[in-house]
């Protein structure tokens, strides 16, 4: 019970005592005038009376109402209702104000409407003075006093016969309960009667309507960012012209911060006199009259909430930190959907009758619903980490914040932090925190609605329910009776106050008020205290916590596997089988990234742990601490998992002996954690401690009770120490007075023993093993124990941060100075006096704690030097004892010995263990050697934790690109060492860091050498010369040229115009001389290459073979015949050799042995295909028209279309001497070069002739024609002779080599309808290069037409390669490793678009040899794009060139034989130095690639051939690719020189005989998918999207390094699994393969090479020969064709492989029902003439392989009732076209398509609008050769048709079938 009022006041108006123009409140009376002695009267009531300041007034104003808010120095408030109303002012009044006009200006310019102002006197002069009734009570009922203080003004006014004095009285001595929900009724003795209400609890607040206000007033978002402000501490200003609304405003804030209660300053109404109040410096809540909002302007820190204007601003100083989401986004929908709940229909289109919307008082409870369920979710499981620190004799709790916070997953969040850090939190635990107590609506809903709540998550009615519930208790709480009997109290009538008042408000007796009081005292004191008991319970928990978001854990989920193999581990290392341990130790550090794997480990290591002490051997202690360190490392300094906690037992109990009498822990080994420095995790740990202990105290002890029951624990021992702490409560009134001491003393001696404890745990966690030197300044790991030095690895990562947390976090403010204990004793001691005195530990325990800590901190470090001087003594971790001696091949040598260096990542993802799986293999300890093949890196991973695995990494020393020193930490010991980064273009880089033991002599002798190996004076000097012979000392072969083409170009054409005899001298000079030794850098002194084409005067008789040769290298024809290119010459049967029979014959060419000394050509083979119709001697002029005489001849020819290939360098027509041509006079040099270029043209006119004859020249359609259709290119192109003019068309070429496609874009890149190149056509294309084109003039027959095409030169292959391999292989880790980083750089490289490109122009050249033209391509020099091109041209045309014997022909006669200059290209010697590596064999071989990855089926060669040929084309293994040309090859004696001597025991010289020999063993190079169709030519889709990275860029294998040296890649076999039984581990058929580490296809060999492993194995175990696996496979082979035959009797899973779908021939393999389930069949057919397609019948033309590979439904799949071409004639003015139709009966419509295997329809005559089918008439442009006959038109609805059939019979079959279809219709 309690007084509803405690002092009535009257207070009025007086004069300022300073004189000033203000008035001041003066206390007229106050009733009772002596102070309650339990409360006494509040000091500055007058000030709070008129908060905007004393003023009289010129009229009488209306009475005003508001209740103001003071609170005591206890923090009790007292809440002032003041009632004021105005009287007339009394004369002394109104001279104060008549004192100070200016004074009053001033005012009046300030002030608001109640400041006098002489502007508008009253008429009368009358002014009236404010008097103000005040009623002080702590209980907030703001209407009964508003009601009450209006009966004494309305008693006064109205002049009631009541004595005001009763009334008075009678309200002070009036007695209300204070909660219970209890009704009481009372009078004032003026007739009047008010009901009150108490509230059910009193612990919830009473907001009446001012939160559903404060919405209205702010809105939503301002709202709740006040709540965020309030709750995490800001300031926080209202402003409101009206007092009630500010005070109302205030009150709605903190009825929505509960269940916390706000601890700071709170004045909802503040008095202008305090307004210094706002600047100070602590969190606070006020409310200021808006008039005063000019002085709230310079607040940087205050966020202004403007409750009339609605607004409120937030200073740019202060963030207010948001709640979580979703809690965020959740709160705010709901709210929306309280406060509108209209929004949720505003869209409907029949809305339902609108609900009427809650009641204003209802609605405020609705919205303070969402918030208490807001904290119940926010503060959801909070009672589990109370921590009970003492019971009795009253609850001491702590609040283990970091656990709170990371089991809900919130460590991160700023709002949640700074919460759990404030004031009100603090008063919420311990307020509610007590176990035992009474208790409300939020612990039941924290504790029992939790799971609904995140059921309700995604259903907002579901929400809006139980927010309507809440908000139900809510109302009721304040409003228990809702049939409330009426208030009766009188009110004065209609504007009273303008009535005269009959007096002033009367004196009141205090005799009679003091009367009425003491009576009503006396009485009271009688009767025993009405004390409600409050129903104490103890406090439900609730669920366990769990986090606000359920965040996947990602990399690390918690699978039980990894769970599994943390526990195996711990296993093996404490059953002594350090070998297993080994294995799966990098697996569980991999693992201990996750929680529930960390959570693991510790469970499993306390299991281990006996009476506190486990002693371990030195490698089992070592393995436990590294995992203990694992741990730690990504422990935050909050411990937030409650890992260290939990470890924390463990480091004091595992140890180590050193000696007799020396024991050595684990925690001396894991002290470099910030974990460890951070008073809040030693606090935390302490608090939980003494709650084990007190809570133990509490249960009945375990021994008392039979032993079988102990493994057993009974239910009781499960209470928390909460449910302990509750009982204890709840018994402690009952407890006698003895034992209520002697349970505080255990308490307290408890607490002080586990004091004792953590000053003795801390020391050994602080202090450092080696004490003498200074924490900060010791070793950063390994903490001085060599043993313990495999820790580095782990915590270095932590040392860098402990050093700024000694200082900041932890205090040790002198940590400078090398006293450490004085340090770690101030630390422990500040900890001791926090701890003791919130735990009640007794002052004289303190003292002696403080006395302790010294001592014991003293009696460790005498400990530590015993253990640190022994730790030195045991032998260190030794480097790796000896170097891996890396396996050689034979006749390899070692040039330099093991280097001991460290092998650092590089940046490729895999070989870091990065996204390929695996441990970090890098940086590994190992050697590097020099050998006279590689360059080899063998060691072991750094990572002790990786296990033994050998690291191999090498490259051979020619492929070596770039050297480049640097300086960089080595892995173990942080120093900074000389380093070297060597990278090569096999994609393999040796990033090594030289370790301290090899000196930079050591270190540049190594350079020396590889620079010296890597460019040898001349190519004998390479390996594949030295390899297996002593280095034979003859004459040095001459050196590679090094000039660029324009300077040749220069020197060829003014050596043209000089004069004949120099010209002879200059032949007669070219007998090769070598260099002298010191020119062997340089280039050679003459130009080599061109000396026979000086003069158009030489005769041939002057070619003799002296002239070109050495002697000794002449060659007989029939060497020559011999030649890979020969060979394929009669393959094609391309020409013959004897010129006398070759006019006899109709052969159109001839071989002609016109460059059989290489005296045309230096880089052309000796045996050429040209003309039968040209002269040997006409050859040599035309030679001269091209660069580097490389003039056209015949490499190929198709057996189809019977069109020839060509292939030339480009032409001269821009050299440099072309510009002094033009300027000057004519001279002898310019007929000179027409002649030439006449003899070209008849050159060209020969190679057109010798072709098969085509259409007339009057109905050709040339491609310039089509391409003015296709690409808008006008003109034609003629003459090779450069007239000065420009006759080329548009942009063609850029659009064949650039960005588009020929003909109609299509999907994929496809090449475009073979449809659009015309039966008409040119008979030769020449495919030259744009640039070199410029200025030709056009062919007047139209015979050739030259296509200009932008083609990028070797310079540009060379940067993008280098860009290409910066891209695969960075040379450092990305600092932020992503997928798309790589694909931005090779995008960068511009390596695909190249590739892109010469696919494109090898399609458009194989489309146009298919259609019968003949193609010559003359690009650049003649030797390097053009021989990719002409190379992926007949890949694609012949399928001869798929299979191995065909690619080898290929290599040889088009790379090796014409002179691509691998040596210069592949700068092999010193002279090509300067010229660097250009990869444009690589480039092809990766075309190839591409094709291959589309065209699965048609290689028979596999894609590791590629790779091998990628690899060794730059090793300089074997002579195959050495030297520019056949003549450079021959002058060397190399090309015929093995013919005898080959077949000795030696090693391979020629790469092919390699291949051979390596193909007869293993079938690595063969395709088993290989199943061709007969004559396919390919049409590979080129667009940049279809190309794919070739994984020889990018794959390694650092188990053996690069796969291909065989004899290297093939180590040991593995040991069977019977030998390996003796480890105790569970035996497992499974072995772990990573993928940066193991060779995938060895660790697991595709299905079909492991049959034949298993055949082989199988025969050499029966005793028997085993079999070449080519024969095996062939007989399988057969066999299968044997049982797909309609006829055989196969058995029931034999395969029809001709019942194989067409299209899905591409994969290969397929799945084949069968009755046993699927069997995995594959393709293995290459003839398809047997069985016959299930599906039908084939349709007449063959599709393309391209169609087959697509990726998209084939148009074969759809309905096809009838199909064929048909010529349609386009819409007005447009040409006729021929077009695929299809007729399709079901959806009964006529299709059409660009060609037959096109997919893509083009355009849809739909049957049911046509009206009639007739014969048609040819109309202008219509097809020439059909007959009349074939012409039909169909007319539809919309227009006519018309169509012509290839003949009169197909074009009848069309017309009968639409009859029909119409007809079905």
């Amino acid at each position: 019970m309690a007084r509803l009022a405690d002092y009535f006041v009257l207070v009025a108006f007086g004069p300022h005592p300073r004189g000033s123009g203000e008035g001041q409140g003066q206390i007229l009376q106050r009733f009772p005038e002596k102070d309650w002695e339990d409360n006494p009267f509040p000091q500055g009531v007058e000030l709070f009376c008129q908060p905007s300041g004393w003023q009289l007034c010129p009229e009488r104003n209306p009475p005003t109402f508001f209740v103001a808010v003071l609170t005591d120095i206890n923090s009790e408030r007292h809440y002032c209702a003041c009632l004021t109303f105005w009287e007339p002012a009394e004369p002394t009044q109104e001279a104060v104000c008549t004192e100070d006009t200016a004074m009053r200006e001033a005012e009046a310019d300030e002030g608001g409407p109640v400041r006098l102002s002489p502007a508008a006197p009253n008429p009368s002069g009358q002014l009236f003075a404010p008097k103000t009734l005040v009623l002080v009570s702590r209980l907030d009922h703001a209407e009964v006093f508003r009601n009450s203080l209006g009966l004494i003004y309305t008693i006064h006014v109205e002049g009631l016969n009541v004595g005001l004095e009763n009334v008075v009285g009678n309200l002070l001595t009036c007695i209300i309960p204070l909660a219970g929900g209890s009704q009481r009724t009372i009078s004032l003795g003026a007739g009047d009667r008010q009901v009150i209400q108490t509230p059910l609890t009193d612990s919830l607040p009473i907001s009446r309507c001012s939160v559903a206000l404060l919405f209205r007033q702010l809105g939503i978002a301002n709202v709740l960012s006040l709540f965020c402000a309030a709750l995490t501490e800001h300031k926080v200003l209202f402003l409101s012209r009206s007092y009630q609304r500010l005070s109302d405003a205030c009150r709605g804030l903190l009825a929505l911060l509960f269940p916390l209660r706000y601890s700071f300053t709170y004045v909802p109404i503040l008095p202008a006199q305090l307004l210094e109040v706002l600047s100070t410096p602590t969190p606070f809540i006020i409310g200021v009259n808006a008039a005063f909002q000019a002085e709230t302007q310079e607040l940087l820190d205050v966020i202004v909430a403007d409750l009339d204007g609605g607004t409120v601003t937030v200073p740019e100083c202060v963030h207010i930190p948001a709640l979580p989401e979703p809690l965020q986004s959740q709160t705010h929908s709901v709210l929306s959907m309280v406060l509108d709940p209209e929004l949720e229909l505003a869209d409907l289109a029949f809305p339902p009758p609108t609900a009427s919307t809650s009641s204003l008082k209802m609605q405020d409870k609705e919205l303070r619903a969402v918030f208490l369920r807001l904290f119940a979710q926010l503060l959801q499981g909070y009672r589990w980490c109370l921590h009970m620190v003492r019971i009795h004799p009253e609850p001491v709790i702590r609040f283990h914040k970091a656990a709170f916070l990371g089991q809900r997953g919130l460590v991160e969040d700023d709002f949640l932090m700074k919460v759990l850090e404030g004031m009100a939190f603090a008063g919420f635990v311990s307020e509610r925190g007590v176990p035992y107590r009474p208790t409300d609506l939020f612990d039941e809903l924290v504790a029992h609605e939790v799971a609904r709540m995140r059921a309700d998550e995604n259903h907002p009615q579901r929400v809006l329910r139980h927010v309507r519930e809440l908000a139900e208790q809510l109302y009721k709480n304040e409003n228990p009776y809702p049939a409330v009997a009426m208030h009766k109290v009188q009110r004065p009538g209609e504007a009273s106050h303008l009535r005269r008042a009959p007096r002033p408000f009367p004196r009141l007796d205090e005799g009679v008020v003091q009367w009425i009081v003491d009576q009503a005292t006396a009485k009271m004191q009688g009767v025993p205290p009405a004390v409600k008991a409050e129903r104490r319970t103890t406090v439900p928990s609730g669920p366990p916590m769990t986090a606000i978001l359920e965040r996947s854990s990602g990399l690390h989920g918690n699978s039980a596997r990894r769970l599994e193999v943390v526990r195996n581990c711990i296993s093996y290392v404490f059953e002594g089988k350090m070998l297993e341990a080994k294995k799966l130790l990098p697996a569980v550090l991999r693992a201990l990234k996750g929680r529930a794997a960390r959570r693991c480990l510790t469970q499993e290591l306390h299991l281990h742990v006996q009476q506190n002490r486990a002693v371990l051997d030195h490698q089992q202690f070592d393995f436990v601490v590294r995992m203990m360190n694992c741990c730690l490392q990504d422990c935050t300094s909050l411990d937030e998992h409650g890992i260290a906690a939990s470890l924390l037992p463990l480091v004091t109990a595992f140890c180590r002996k050193l000696s007799p009498g020396v024991t050595q822990f684990a925690y001396s080994c894991v002290q470099e954690h910030v974990v460890w420095s951070t008073p809040q995790f030693w606090e935390a740990m302490f608090y939980g401690d003494v709650q084990t202990h007190i809570r133990a105290l509490y249960l009945e002890p375990v021994e008392d009770r039979d032993p079988a029951q102990v493994g057993e624990v009974p239910e009781q021992d499960e209470r928390s120490a909460l449910d302990v702490a509750s009982e204890q409560r709840r018994l402690w009134p009952t407890l006698s007075r003895e034992k209520q001491q002697e349970l505080v003393q255990k308490e307290e001696s408890t607490v002080f023993s586990q004091a004792i404890h953590y000053a003795n745990r801390m020391s050994y966690l602080l202090l450092p093993l080696d004490t003498s030197k200074s924490r900060l300044l010791r070793e950063r790991a390994g903490l001085g124990d060599p043993e313990s030095a495999s820790n580095s690895l782990l915590t270095s990562s932590m040392a860098g941060s402990v050093a700024e947390s000694y200082d900041t976090e932890s205090g040790f403010e002198d940590a400078e100075t090398c006293d450490v204990a004085g340090a770690v004793v101030r630390f422990i001691n500040r900890f001791v006096d926090k701890v003791c005195t919130e735990s009640g530990v007794t002052s004289d325990h303190l003292k002696g704690l403080h006395v302790m800590v010294p001592d014991i901190v003293q009696m460790h470090i005498e400990t530590l030097e015993a253990v640190h001087r022994e730790s030195k003594r045991l032998p260190p971790i030794q480097k790796q004892p000896k170097l891996l001696r890396p396996r050689l091949l034979p006749g390899e040598e070692c040039v330099l010995d093991g280097l001991r260096v460290y092998l650092l990542p590089d940046g490729r993802e895999e070989g870091a263990g990065g996204s390929g799986g695996g441990p970090a293999l890098l940086p590994a300890e190992g050697a590097v050697f020099l050998t006279t093949y590689r360059v080899i890196f063998t060691g072991m991973p750094t990572d002790p934790l990786v296990g033994e695995q050998v690291v191999v990494r090498s490259f051979p020393v020619a492929a070596l690109i770039k050297e480049k020193r640097i300086n960089v930490q080595t892995p173990v010991d942080q120093l900074l060492q000389d380093g070297l980064q060597l990278r090569s273009c096999t994609f393999q880089l040796l990033k090594m860091a030289f370790d301290e033991e090899v000196g930079s002599d050591s270190a540049e002798l190594f350079r020396k050498q590889l620079h010296k190996l890597r460019y040898p004076p001349d190519v004998r000097g390479t390996f594949a010369f030295t390899v297996g012979s002593a280095h034979t000392p003859g004459r040095p072969p001459r050196a590679t040229k090094d000039k660029g083409p324009s300077l040749r170009t220069l020197s060829r054409n003014l050596v043209k115009n000089a004069k004949k005899t120099i010209g002879r001298q200059y032949v007669t000079r070219k007998k090769y001389h070598p260099p002298s030794w010191e020119h062997r850098g340089q280039p050679p002194p003459e130009d080599q290459e061109d000396a026979i084409s000086v003069s158009e005067e030489l005769e041939p008789s002057t070619l003799t073979p002296s002239s070109a040769l050495k002697p000794s290298g002449r060659v007989t024809m029939s060497s020559l015949v011999e030649r890979a290119c020969c060979r394929d010459y009669q393959r094609l049967g391309l020409g013959t050799l004897s010129s006398s029979l070759s006019r006899a014959k109709p052969e159109p060419f001839r071989v002609s042995p016109v460059n059989r000394m290489h005296a045309i050509c230096r880089s052309y083979p000796g045996l050429l295909i040209v003309p039968q119709s040209v002269q040997d001697n006409a050859l040599q002029r035309v030679s001269r028209c091209y660069r580097q005489n490389r003039f056209p001849v015949v490499c190929w020819r198709s057996g189809r279309s019977k069109a020839v290939l060509l292939r030339s360098g480009g032409l001269h027509g821009k050299g440099v001497v072309g510009l002094f041509k033009a300027q000057n006079a004519p001279s002898p040099g310019q007929s000179q070069a027409d002649s030439s270029s006449l003899e070209q043209e008849k050159y060209l006119q020969a190679v057109v002739s010798s072709m098969p004859r085509y259409a007339d020249a009057s109905g050709r359609n040339t491609l310039s024609g089509f391409s003015s259709a296709h690409m808008g290119g006008h003109g034609k192109w003629g003459s090779v002779r450069a007239s000065g003019r420009s006759g080329l068309g548009g942009d063609v070429g850029s659009r064949l080599a650039g960005r588009d496609m020929l003909g109609p874009p299509q999907a994929n890149g496809a090449p475009p309808d073979p449809g659009f190149l015309r039966p008409q056509r040119a008979a030769l294309y020449i495919i030259g290069d744009k640039a070199q084109l410029k200025g030709v003039r056009p062919d007047p027959l139209q015979q050739w037409e030259l296509v200009p095409i932008e083609v990028f030169e070797s310079r540009q292959v060379k940067t993008s390669f280098k860009k290409l391999l910066k891209a695969c292989v960075p040379g450092c880790p990305a600092a932020e490793p992503s997928p798309t980083s790589f694909l931005r750089s090779l995008e960068d490289s511009e390596w695909l678009t190249q590739i892109h490109k010469l696919l494109q122009v090898a399609v458009l050249v194989v489309e146009l040899l298919d259609s019968g033209s003949s193609v010559l391509v003359s690009l650049e020099d003649g030797w390097d794009i053009t021989t990719q091109v002409v190379s992926l041209v007949q890949l694609l045309s012949d399928p001869f060139y798929r299979t191995l014997e065909g690619f080898r022909l290929l290599v040889e006669k088009e790379w090796l034989s014409f002179g691509h200059r691998f040596s210069h290209r592949g700068a092999h010697t010193l002279a090509g130095q300067s010229s660097g590596f250009t990869p444009v064999f690589l480039q092809f071989l990766d075309c190839v690639h591409q094709v291959h990855l589309q065209f699965p089926m048609e290689f028979e060669f596999s894609p590791f051939y590629l790779k091998f040929l990628g690899y060794h084309h730059v090793s300089r293994r074997f002579r195959t690719f050495l030297l520019d040309s056949d003549y450079e090859r021959i002058e060397l004696g190399l090309l015929y020189e093995e013919k005898g001597e080959r077949r000795g025991q030696q090693a391979c010289r020629s790469v092919w005989e390699y291949v051979d020999r390596l193909s007869k063993r293993t079938p690595v190079f063969y395709n088993y998918m290989y199943a061709p169709e007969d004559a396919e030519v390919l049409r590979p889709y080129s667009n940049v999207s279809n190309l794919k990275v070739w994984d020889f860029y990018t794959e390694e294998t650092l188990a053996e390094g690069p796969p291909y040296d065989w004899e290297l890649a093939q180590g040991p076999p593995e040991p069977p699994e019977e030998e390996r039984l003796d480890g105790g581990a569970p035996q497992s058929r499974r072995r772990v393969v990573w993928p940066c580490y193991d060779s995938c296809p060895r660790a697991q060999p595709d299905a079909i090479s492991r049959l034949l492993e298993e055949l082989q194995r199988l025969e050499t175990e029966l005793g028997r020969p085993p079999e070449r696996w080519k024969d095996t496979w062939d007989q399988v082979k057969a066999a299968q064709r044997l049982e797909g035959r309609p006829d055989g009797r196969g058995t029931p899973r034999s395969l029809l492989l001709s019942s194989v779908p067409h299209h899905r021939r591409s994969l290969g393999v397929y799945l084949q029902e069968g009755p046993v389930g699927s069997t995995l069949s594959l393709s293995l057919d290459s003839d398809q003439s047997s069985g016959s397609t299930a599906s039908g019948s084939r349709q007449a033309a063959r599709r393309s392989t391209s169609t087959l590979y697509s990726q998209f439904q084939t148009a074969e799949s759809e309905n096809r009732s009838h199909e064929g071409t048909l010529y349609k004639k386009g819409a007005f003015m447009k040409p006729w076209k021929a077009r695929w139709f299809v007729l399709d009966k079901t959806k009964h419509q006529l299709r059409y398509y660009d060609h037959r295997v096109d997919t893509e329809c083009k355009g849809v005559i739909d049957l049911a609008e046509v009206e009639a089918v007739a014969p048609g008439t040819p109309t202008m442009g219509a097809p020439k050769t059909v007959d009349e006959k074939a012409f039909f038109d169909v007319k539809t609805t919309r227009r006519v048709y018309n169509f012509c059939a290839q003949d009169v019979l197909s074009a009848q079959q069309w017309v009968d079938q639409i009859q029909g279809c119409l007809s079905d219709a």
